[in-house]
């Protein structure tokens, strides 16, 4: 790029290096996204649809607006920037380290699960299939809790429609079992039966928040294919944060491609792609846990 206030010919608006460096900025401090040079193009087509819907006329402009904090205009920038790839049983090796863990906690206490990236909610619910699977009548002492940046996609978790081709991969005995086929109006279109969404209850949050709408103690965490979006640092806040929700026998789901090396003093891998908390942590987690039953005895 010649310069920084360099720009493609053709496009529908100006859109500088320093316009997209200012994005960055905003989405890192926002969400902890970071992006790459790589991803100016993604940028600038994602964000157009906001200037268009907007009437606004440039990128300065809009960047402005959000530095404005306007709150309903951060909503949709936020949810232009995020991924939401995903799909039913996307990465399968996870669901039967799932069905043992909680077919080992059967009877003991309530069970709780967090999917920290919900996106439009195959992930959670295919999590309450396994949960179905793996407990049948005693799934009931199970609860699920979806959480997202992303309110669009929510909103298509929460109502879990999906187009057909979405389960075309499904083993048949599955779609019987846990999809509706619509007719008329819908023909074309699956919905997640009543028994799976009524397992799963789905909330705004933004991993960068202070402050969770997640309550411990924990039983699973699936965080994955999220921290491949985040800085090392960030990355290690987070897995900090993680580690008192968990109970000591816990375990944190991530994506293919992430490794937690670098936060060795809280987790250790246990299997591919699963890991426990590391012997302080869990050795923490354990003083908290009778500390809790104590002050409950009270």
């Amino acid at each position: 790029m010649a310069s920084d206030e360099a720009v493609k010919e053709g496009r529908e608006f100006h859109f500088t290096k320093k316009d997209f460096d200012r994005v960055c900025k905003l989405i890192y401090d926002h969400a902890g996204i970071s992006l790459s040079d790589s991803k100016q193009e993604l940028v600038y087509s994602r964000l157009s649809r906001r200037l268009r819907a907007t009437g606004i006329s440039n990128f300065a402009q809009y960047l402005a607006l959000l530095e404005s904090n306007d709150e309903a205009e951060w909503e949709e920038f936020a949810n232009s920037l995020t991924t939401n790839l995903t799909s039913f049983f996307r990465e399968a090796h996870h669901f039967p380290v799932l069905a043992e863990h909680l077919r080992s906690l059967r009877g003991k206490h309530p069970i709780s699960l967090w999917c920290s990236a919900a996106s439009t909610g195959e992930e959670p619910y295919t999590m309450a299939m396994t949960v179905l699977d793996a407990l049948g009548r005693d799934a009931s002492q199970v609860s699920i809790v979806a959480t997202d940046l992303d309110t669009k996609v929510l909103a298509t978790a929460r109502a879990g429609v999906y187009p057909e081709e979405r389960i075309s991969k499904l083993p048949a005995d599955v779609v019987k079992r846990f999809f509706q086929r619509g007719t008329g109006a819908q023909e074309g279109m699956v919905r997640v039966r009543q028994e799976l969404r009524d397992m799963v209850t789905f909330r705004q949050l933004n991993l960068l928040d202070n402050n969770w709408s997640v309550r411990a103690p924990l039983d699973v965490i699936f965080c994955r294919n999220v921290m491949i979006y985040f800085d090392k640092p960030t990355q290690l806040a987070i897995l900090k944060k993680f580690v008192p929700l968990l109970r000591n026998n816990g375990l944190l789901f991530a994506g293919h491609s992430e490794s937690f090396h670098h936060a060795d003093e809280y987790f250790k891998l246990r299997g591919k792609t699963v890991y426990e908390l590391s012997p302080g942590a869990r050795k923490q987690a354990l003083e908290n846990e009778r500390r809790n039953q104590t002050r409950d005895v009270r």
